[in-house]
């Protein structure tokens, strides 16, 4: 009996399923490796994989900007400011302290290979935009002067002022930024995150699954397209509704419109939590004849039948099944389980509990937090990140000096809510539910303008502006400025 040889896949190669249960169970690494072999689908530019493979072969190693790195992980190293988290919010916290306290005083803690500008991912599942348009490597949006750690935080030790990563580094500092994003749990939906693997099953929220949102729209035949709104704090509320609207105009274009029973369900109350803007799209739903079903939340995907199952959330044992030609889900989010399982930083919730207006920690003074993983009782959105560095950065200086922070955040954020191939609303509002624009005009309605803003200026002043901390939000100039001071605003 001669035996053969297994074979071994090439190097980079995942299965699809790996990269599902990878997302599934938010296994940052697992999914860093996955993300990291998607040049084959999306063609991402040589020069962005060369990037890619050196990052890969440093492992969890200590890699400095500068192209060099040490040649085995350390066991501790101690920092004036480390920074969990190279999102947005980590970026920019990064690029504004490591330029003023100068190398090796900052360090930031991400393991994943690739920086995203998320918001655009609308746009990638409608066809306006490429997947690939929407990622640079990490190494070229992180500061030539921070340390980068590429490694997943795994334990919070804010009692002896230290950060233990996966391979068992221990990162001591004098001050902590939060940065760390929201977590998707596509596992927490029965039979997710195995139907992406079937047709008609996609989400916007994925780098993994949002090329099949075009994809199962060009595929769709005749039948019900449902889109849901999932039963926990998201980021960009909106983002839901949107590809909705984007799939009606697409589905319109292309004759498929009248075969099409559109709807949407949303474990809210109300379509969109800010009245001005919930009228304008109740008249949106209203005219292009799309059902909206509020406090029903999505439980179940049943791939071999082609079915989802929605819950009442008014009558818990009220149970819908629907059959699909198309389903777009929003995962269930939480706060990451890193920080979840610290209840020293948490609150109730699992959220970094700071002052809603400093944005330091209510209890370690030398903490602090932005964006999405933050208790801040605003909607998670790139602006809110934005609205709040500004106020951040400010006191976390005057926290370095031993003074109490003094600036204030206000709660703005902003939500531009694309409804079509051509025209958004730009919703601008506080933590209160006031709208907060700024332009002098009715922002309710829908515009071309606002559409391109959001569409081409964006982007640009992302990568540009906002991850370099050159676009600044009008609070950075004190708490007495007004939203229309500064040009562009920040309405990621």
């Amino acid at each position: 009996m001669t035996l053969q040889k297994k074979r071994q896949p090439r190097a980079g190669q995942h299965s699809r399923r790996q990269a599902v249960r990878a997302q599934g169970r938010g296994d940052e690494e697992s999914l860093g490796s996955v993300i990291s072999s998607l040049a084959a689908t999306v063609r991402v530019p040589l020069k962005m994989m060369a990037h890619k493979r050196l990052l890969l072969a440093c492992g969890s190693r200590l890699v400095s900007q500068n192209g060099s790195f040490s040649t085995s992980a350390m066991a501790h190293k101690s920092y004036k400011l480390v920074v969990v988290g190279g999102g947005a919010g980590g970026c920019a916290t990064a690029a504004k302290f490591s330029s003023k306290l100068g190398a090796g005083n900052v360090a930031v803690i991400e393991p994943a290979d690739t920086h995203f500008y998320q918001p655009m991912w609308t746009l990638v599942g409608g066809g306006m935009k490429r997947l690939e348009e929407s990622g640079r490597p990490m190494s070229q949006v992180l500061p030539k002067k921070a340390d980068w750690i590429k490694q997943r935080v795994v334990t919070f030790d804010p009692h002896k002022n230290k950060v233990i990563t996966q391979d068992g580094q221990e990162i001591s500092y004098e001050f902590l930024v939060v940065a760390l994003g929201i977590q998707l749990n596509y596992n927490q939906i029965k039979g997710l995150p195995d139907a992406f693997e079937t047709p008609g099953v996609c989400s916007n929220y994925s780098p993994l699954y949002v090329t099949k949102t075009l994809e199962s729209l060009k595929n769709f035949k005749e039948g019900n397209a449902l889109f849901s709104f999932p039963n926990t704090p998201v980021k960009c509320a909106g983002a839901p509704q949107k590809i909705m609207y984007i799939s009606d105009q697409y589905l319109r274009k292309h004759g498929k419109r009248d075969k099409a029973n559109i709807q949407y369900f949303t474990s809210l109350p109300v379509i969109f939590g800010i009245k001005k803007y919930a009228d304008a799209l109740w008249e949106v739903v209203k005219e292009r004849k799309i059902t909206v079903n509020l406090r029903h939340n999505l439980i179940e995907v049943k791939p071999d039948s082609r079915e989802a199952v929605f819950q009442n959330l008014e009558n818990p044992d009220d149970l819908k099944t629907i059959k699909y030609e198309m389903l777009h889900v929003t995962p269930p989010m939480s706060s990451p389980d890193p920080l979840r399982q610290c209840a020293a930083l948490t609150n109730e919730t699992g959220y970094l509990n700071v002052n809603k207006h400093t944005l330091q920690h209510v209890t370690f003074p030398n903490v602090f937090g932005i964006g999405d993983c933050t208790s801040v009782p605003t909607s998670k959105t790139a602006a809110a990140v934005a609205g709040q560095f500004g106020v951040m950065q400010r006191n976390l200086r005057l926290a370095m000096g031993g003074t109490s922070p003094k600036h204030q955040y206000d709660g703005y954020t902003s939500c531009p809510l694309v409804t079509g191939y051509s025209k958004c609303i730009l919703a601008e509002f506080d933590m209160d539910g006031n709208p907060l624009e700024t332009f002098p005009i009715n922002q309710a309605k829908e515009r071309r303008t606002m559409f391109h803003l959001k569409k081409d200026m964006m982007p640009t002043m992302y990568w540009n502006g906002m991850l370099k901390t050159y676009v600044k939000s009008s609070c950075v100039y004190g708490e007495g400025a007004s939203h229309g001071t500064c040009f562009p605003h920040h309405c990621w």
